[in-house]
């Protein structure tokens, strides 16, 4: 039996902070995170999956008594915004419709996109749809992840690869993953791509360096609303 555990889980509480941030009673709760769910698949349809295509990475959520604020990191900001603040408004309007509450939209740009693993696994997923050489495009994003900036990468892909009839893995790696170091910056992302001969998964790790070598790691993860907090065990 495998013995893997998520890159992210593993460092909720320690280096990482809670994508969604709410205190809620018992009898709230469910409703509240079937409400999260929503907003998320919402968001990323929107923004993702139909025109501008907004290049967002990760939504994080904050709820008050009053007001539900998300926190959208993409690396468009321009066209999640729109002209003179239209777009933006319009899905501040939307979010409120679908949940009923008063809702304001925030947005944190990222600012090195080719080292962030969740939007190289969708640039590696319409690639594939598209019958791009694997082999090739993987190369291509690990080099583009290190001379970026990152310090190790590997994606894994799995699936009907070119079409073949049996379904295999291949996976490309550089530089290094310490995947068990808690006080690694490790990003994560799993995205499945539905190719004409089938579903394609595709998996990215991204090794930033550790959380207490550079602190202006630290000011973009609390700039998402993360909150870096003890720095190792005690």
């Amino acid at each position: 039996m495998g013995q893997k555990t998520h890159p992210f889980g593993f460092r909720v509480g320690i280096t990482e902070a809670h994508k969604s941030r709410w205190y809620a009673p018992k009898a709230l709760f469910a409703e509240l995170l079937v409400e999260d769910f929503k907003i998320r698949k919402y968001v990323d349809k929107r923004l993702n999956r139909t025109p501008p295509f907004a290049a967002v990475s990760d939504i994080h959520i904050e709820r008050t008594r009053e007001e539900l604020t998300v926190l959208v990191k993409t690396a468009r900001p321009g066209l999640v915004i729109g002209p003179k603040g239209a777009e933006i408004d319009k899905l501040s309007a939307d979010l409120q419709a679908l949940t009923g509450r008063k809702v304001s939209v925030k947005i944190v740009e990222i600012n090195n996109p080719d080292t962030d693993a969740k939007l190289i696994a969708e640039a590696i997923g319409e690639q594939m749809k598209k019958r791009a050489n694997f082999r090739r495009l993987l190369k291509q994003r690990c080099e583009g992840a290190m001379q970026n900036g990152a310090k190790g990468i590997r994606i894994l892909v799995s699936g009907r690869l070119g079409g073949a009839e049996m379904s295999r893995k291949f996976s490309t790696r550089l530089g290094s993953i310490p995947l068990s170091t808690l006080q690694a910056n490790v990003d994560y992302a799993c995205v499945a791509a539905p190719t004409t001969y089938g579903t394609i998964g595709v998996k990215v790790w991204v090794y930033k360096g550790m959380f207490t070598d550079s602190e202006d790691e630290q000011i973009d993860s609390r700039a998402a609303g993360a909150r870096a907090r003890a720095r190792g065990r005690r």
